[in-house]
């Protein structure tokens, strides 16, 4: 723990030599001759977002504990180096460039935000250093900026993730608030980021295509507090709920605004399924909010790494993405057991290392957390399912969760 102390308070990575070997045992570097191999992950640690970011740091370093644990690669010991990019992209760029420049690092688990993740994915991709995201839904990320037009083509062969799109977020959402709602009319507000307008965006699509009527749009800026503007405007459409593209640390002020004008519910994305959301929002009852996956506690692959995350002693929840994360860190990890055994047991050094990671990553199959995990050709995870949720009594209750296609 005094190695994360010193991250998040110096922004320092202190790293170890990837290849080296303590043949006299017992060094902080993998000890008993073993191979110290480094996972980054990036994440928000301080700021609006930190409950999210800390649950990712938390949950990748679970992963590499178990792993270490039961021994899953022969002769090497995984470390995770986490950094703080308060999610802003200029520093997440920063971070990028830290990774990249210490050649033990084999792969990053992160961010938590699409447009963090924009400043990340060609710097990896030039390194030729893996990313693998549980939180990014931006669509563009793997299908590329013509994907809208069924023109889809991966901008960046180093870029993964375990979450799924928000093609499939914001459609799976306009579904349940036209069919399961029976939310006809609705107002959209999104805060202009790249997460939170494409998944506006594919909300309504959606929506107007089930029949579903769009009263009005409107865009925010994040870091407002005061919605009373916006939110008086609502009341005279006859909006029966507001869809929000965004995160939870302004969508809770402008639900509470309003509840006060209009007595509506909010709907959003993963990015307001927090325990935040409802802790800074005292009107939150009947709001609605979409996440990927399936809530890991109704998961039979799940009960473990529960068990394990609460053993661990973390402070910190895992929060929303904390079993794709898992899984995320997991299948880096899985892509160093296949480079090192064809590589005669040995984890190649260097770049080699990093491009036998990549090269394995396509290989990469197994039973997760979340389910089944794999990547299909643009580094989409194959699993889909989605769960829509809603604020009962001061807690979030799923409502339906499926597999789901546009």
């Amino acid at each position: 723990m005094l190695i994360l102390t010193t991250v998040l308070t110096t922004g320092a990575l202190t790293l170890t030599a990837c290849g080296s070997r303590d043949d006299d045992g017992g060094s902080e570097s993998g000890g008993g001759g073993k191979t110290t191999v480094v996972i980054g992950v990036d994440a928000p640690l301080t700021g609006d977002l930190s409950a999210l970011g800390l649950g990712i740091r938390n949950s990748a370093d679970l992963a590499a504990k178990i792993a270490n644990k039961e021994k899953l690669v022969d002769g090497i010991e995984f470390k995770v180096e986490p950094l703080d990019d308060q999610a802003q992209p200029s520093v997440g760029q920063q971070n990028a460039s830290k990774f990249i420049g210490n050649k033990d690092v084999v792969g990053v688990v992160g961010p938590l935000n699409s447009n963090v993740s924009q400043s990340m994915q060609k710097p990896f991709n030039d390194a030729g250093l893996t990313q693998v995201s549980p939180a990014n839904t931006g669509t563009e990320l793997t299908q590329g900026d013509g994907w809208k037009d069924g023109d889809k083509k991966r901008p960046f062969k180093t870029f993964f993730r375990t979450a799924t799109t928000d093609q499939i977020q914001g459609a799976f959402a306009a579904k349940y608030l036209y069919n399961e709602a029976k939310i006809k009319k609705v107002y959209t507000i999104d805060d202009q980021k790249t997460y939170g307008a494409g998944l506006a965006a594919s909300f309504k699509d959606t929506f107007k295509k089930l029949g579903g009527k769009l009263v009005g749009n409107d865009h925010i800026n994040p870091d407002d507090r005061d919605f009373n503007a916006v939110t008086s405007k609502i009341k005279s459409t006859g909006a029966e709920a507001v869809y929000y593209g965004g995160e939870y640390p302004a969508a809770a002020p402008l639900s509470q605004s309003l509840k006060g004008a209009a007595d509506i519910p909010l709907m959003g994305g993963d990015g307001i399924y927090s325990a935040d959301f409802i802790k800074l929002n005292k009107k939150s009852q009947s709001d609605l909010a979409t996440s990927v996956g399936k809530p890991v506690e109704q998961l039979d692959s799940a009960k473990k790494f529960i068990s394990d995350y609460k053993a661990a002693g973390y402070k910190d929840a895992y929060e929303a993405y904390g079993g794709g994360t898992y899984d995320a860190t997991w299948s880096i990890i899985e892509a160093v057991k296949i480079a090192v055994e064809d590589n005669d047991g040995k984890m190649p050094e260097g770049d080699e290392g990093r491009k036998a990671v990549l090269e394995a990553m396509d290989k990469v199959k197994f039973d997760g957390v979340t389910g089944p995990v794999s990547f299909d050709e643009f580094g989409d995870t194959t699993n889909t399912m989605m769960t829509a949720y809603e604020v009962e009594k001061g807690a979030w209750k799923p409502k339906l969760s499926e597999a789901y296609k546009p």
